[in-house]
């Protein structure tokens, strides 16, 4: 430490996927780090988002699978789910997991791990229940939490949060989802396939809005298949619960009704109440905008993962926090495009992409500098083993690179790690052409699709 005064070289407010990644990356550099933690080590995604929200998922899977296993040519018989037995599976996963990081971080003898309410009281100090923590470098990686809309108070009984959804130990017979981005289908795919008679009601005029225009059409297509009813370009207008249930009034007057409602309307900043604008950094509804070197306006103080503006992935997290990390020792790290991060919707079908949607592209280049190409998986050999259906949709720029993959399938989030690397090293159509894929897979898609847009398709049409 360049001043010993100054105490840590780095302190770290809030242990979830951002922050972790950053305490440990520091102290692989050498640098003394203090992480402030007022819950629990791993954060949103390891406790109560993304680990729990698949395992639940693969449990919807797997009852799936029992009831479809006929058309297979296997004899199986679904006789229900029993939700207590489901959650034991799920909490068991996130323990192990737990137990395996609280492991690495008591191994760590770089890393000091102080379990307390931090708040920010100078450039330099954190306080943590009156003790107070000082450091070079100030990262804030406080995460987000559920959002609720004027006029929707949730109750945690008939109107739920995400997190209270992982807890039930009974599932209702019938739900309304407010909310169709990633959380609510997520929910809404997992809950069906565990018996649930789901509505989705979301405001804007797609399902995933987020997503290429295409991706959403065939994730709808999927969903009225599966017996998944929505509504969108409905806004929510008023709510009544009763013993019985839930009635959720939404524009135009139409009443939907459940016995609970899950509001899954996104996750905003936790940043109230820390003392961040107090010492002068900028926030702005609640997140933190950042240069980007993910620093603060306030020099020697970074902000990362889901209270920077953008995507809210834990992946993204892991990043930033790397990131951070690598700058603070002076490793002068690439900055990360936020493009370059892929996303992965894990309903069934998976909904996968990275790089620019469509839409975007044409925005960003014009429409005449821009090429498509859609792969249906119809051609697909594995697609038809595993009954699948979807697509691989290729964005490019005439003569140039690809810019976007999107994806719809069983499985297909497995195959955006190639499509990151497509998009984020700038390959034409032509250079993933030339690369052979293993036959048969589901990546082999990405294969054709890039022959295809190269002008010499195998089994597709150009």
């Amino acid at each position: 430490m360049s001043d010993p005064n100054q105490g840590y070289d780095v302190v770290i407010l809030g242990s979830g996927s951002a922050g972790y990644a950053c305490a440990l990356r520091a102290a692989q550099l050498d640098l003394s780090v203090a992480i402030i933690e007022k819950d629990k080590l791993g954060g949103t995604c390891l406790h109560t988002g993304c680990i729990p929200t698949k395992a639940l998922l693969h449990a919807g899977e797997v009852a799936d699978s029992t009831r479809e296993a006929a058309q297979f040519g296997v004899k199986a018989e679904f006789s229900g789910v029993d939700m207590p037995a489901v959650n034991k599976y799920k909490d068991g996963v996130v323990a192990k997991l737990y137990k395996g990081l609280q492991g690495m971080f008591k191994a760590n003898k770089a890393i000091t791990f102080i379990n307390g309410n931090g708040k920010l009281t100078g450039r330099n100090t954190v306080d943590v229940d009156g003790k107070q923590i000082t450091g070079r470098h100030i990262v804030l990686a406080t995460g987000s939490y559920s959002k609720t809309l004027p006029g929707l108070d949730i109750d945690g009984s008939k109107v739920i949060s995400s997190e209270h959804a992982l807890k039930l130990d009974k599932l209702p017979s019938s739900a309304i989802i407010l909310g169709g981005g990633v959380i609510g289908v997520e929910f809404a795919s997992a809950w069906k396939s565990l018996g649930v008679d789901v509505t989705i009601v979301e405001a804007l005029p797609r399902l995933v809005p987020a997503e290429d225009a295409d991706s959403s059409k065939m994730l709808e297509r999927a969903f009225r298949k599966r017996g998944i009813k929505f509504k969108t370009g409905k806004p929510f207008e008023t709510v009544k619960t009763s013993e019985t249930g839930v009635a959720l009034t939404i524009a135009g007057g139409e009443t939907v009704e459940g016995e609970l409602l899950l509001v899954a309307v996104g996750r905003g900043a936790s940043t109230s109440g820390l003392g961040f604008e107090e010492q002068g950094i900028t926030v702005d509804r609640g997140f933190i905008p950042t240069n980007e070197h993910l620093q603060t306006n306030v020099p020697g103080i970074y902000a990362i993962g889901d209270i920077v503006p953008g995507v809210q992935l834990a992946h993204r997290g892991f990043g930033h926090g790397i990131f951070v990390a690598e700058h603070i020792a002076g490793l002068n790290p690439v900055p990360i495009d936020e493009a370059g991060i892929p996303r992965v919707t894990y309903t069934e079908p998976e909904v996968a992409s990275v790089g620019l949607n469509e839409d975007k592209a044409r925005e960003k280049y014009g429409d005449d500098a821009v090429k498509t190409y859609n792969y249906n998986l119809a051609g697909n050999g594995k697609s038809n083993i595993l009954k699948t259906q979807g697509f691989v949709k290729l964005v490019s720029v005439k003569d140039g690179p690809v810019v976007g993959v999107h994806m719809v399938g069983s499985r297909m989030g497995e195959q955006i790690g190639e499509g990151q690397l497509i998009y984020n090293w700038e390959a034409f159509p032509s250079d993933v052409a030339q690369l052979i894929h293993m036959h048969p897979t589901q990546n082999e898609a990405l294969g054709e699709a890039h022959l295809a847009l190269a002008g010499k398709p195998l089994h597709a049409h150009a």
